[in-house]
C-alpha cells in the first residue's frame, strides 16, 4: 500500500503506484490543459517570504517527463531555468571525489570493487596519504570534496571515516582550506549518522541503482547492501541523526531500474 509518509521502504516506494504513475503519464502526455496547469503550478512565485515554488506531485512530474510536445518541452526548459535562476543565479557548485578505500564486503554485480574480485589491489589511504591527496586537490582549486569508500566494517569502520574527515578539515594550505566535506558511504545507523553530523559534514550521499526490489536484490546478491529496506530507508535514519542535506540516486531510468546519479537537496516525498 502506497504511503509517502511511511518509514517503510516498500510503502513509500510502491510498485503498484509506480506502474499506475507511468500509465497516468502515458495517458496524459499530450493533455495540453493538464500540462499547462502543472507548469503554472511549478512556476516560482514571489511571496512575503521571498521566492517559493509549490512543488509537484510525482504524478505531475511524470506527465512532464513523458510529454513530447516540442513547444511544451521548450517551456519546461525555460521554466527550469527560471527556477534555477530564482534560487541559485548563475552559481554552479562543484566537488571533487576523494576515494579513501576500495575494501568492500559486498558482491554487487556491476562493481569492480566487489568482494569476489581477487585481481585488483586493495588500498586504504593512511592519514598522511589523505593529507597529500587533499593538498593536491586544493592546488587544483577545489574547496569541496566528496569522500568515498567501499563497505567494509573491518577496514573502513565509521571511526576511520571520522578520522579522515578530521584530517581533511585540519589542513591549511596556500589556497585556504576545504570548506565542505560531503560523504558517500554505505547505509549506516542513526548513531553513526549523528557522528557524521557532529563531524561537520556537508551532504550525505547514497546512490541506489534501482528502487525496484526484485531488480535490486539481483544486482546485490550478497553483503550488507543486499538488504533493500535498510538501504532504501537510510535517508530517514540520516535525517534522524541530524543530517538535513542528502544526495539521492534518483533519475529517469529504464523499465524497472529507476535510478541515476542526480544530486538533490534534502529528500522530499510530498
Amino acid at each position: 500500500m502506497y504511503n509517502p509518509k511511511s518509514l517503510k521502504a516498500e510503502e513509500f516506494i510502491d510498485d503498484a503506484e509506480v506502474l499506475a504513475t507511468l500509465e497516468y503519464a502515458e495517458k496524459n502526455k499530450h493533455n495540453r490543459e493538464l500540462i499547462e496547469s502543472i507548469l503554472e503550478k511549478a512556476a516560482p512565485k514571489k511571496t512575503g517570504r521571498g521566492t517559493e515554488c509549490a512543488g509537484l506531485t510525482h504524478r505531475e512530474a511524470s506527465v512532464l517527463l513523458a510529454c513530447d510536445i516540442p513547444e511544451m518541452t521548450e517551456r519546461m526548459y525555460r521554466l527550469a531555468n527560471d527556477i534555477k535562476q530564482a534560487f541559485y543565479g548563475n552559481r554552479i557548485v562543484m566537488f571533487a571525489p576523494l576515494y579513501l578505500s576500495n575494501y568492500c564486503v559486498n558482491k554487487c554485480v556491476y562493481c569492480p570493487y566487489h568482494y569476489q574480485n581477487k585481481t585488483i589491489p586493495r588500498k586504504k589511504l593512511t592519514q598522511e596519504e589523505v593529507k597529500q591527496e587533499v593538498i593536491a586537490l586544493q592546488d587544483m582549486g577545489h574547496k569541496r570534496l566528496a569522500i568515498e569508500s567501499g563497505e567494509d566494517p573491518v577496514n573502513n569502520p565509521i571511526e576511520y571515516i571520522l578520522e579522515c574527515i578530521k584530517t581533511i578539515y585540519s589542513i591549511k594550505h596556500k589556497n585556504g582550506a576545504i570548506r565542505r566535506v560531503n560523504v558517500n558511504i554505505a547505509a549506516t545507523t542513526v548513531e553513526n549518522y549523528r557522528k557524521l553530523h557532529d563531524a561537520g559534514i556537508g551532504t550525505y550521499i547514497l546512490f541506489q541503482e534501482t528502487y525496484h526490489k526484485e531488480s535490486y536484490e539481483k544486482l546485490h546478491p550478497a553483503g550488507p547492501k543486499h538488504n533493500y529496506a535498510y538501504h532504501t530507508e537510510a535517508m530517514d535514519r540520516a535525517m534522524e541523526g541530524g543530517i538535513d542535506d542528502v544526495g539521492l540516486g534518483v533519475g529517469r531510468g529504464c523499465e524497472n531500474t529507476r535510478g541515476g546519479k542526480c544530486q538533490g537537496k534534502r529528500e522530499d516525498r510530498s
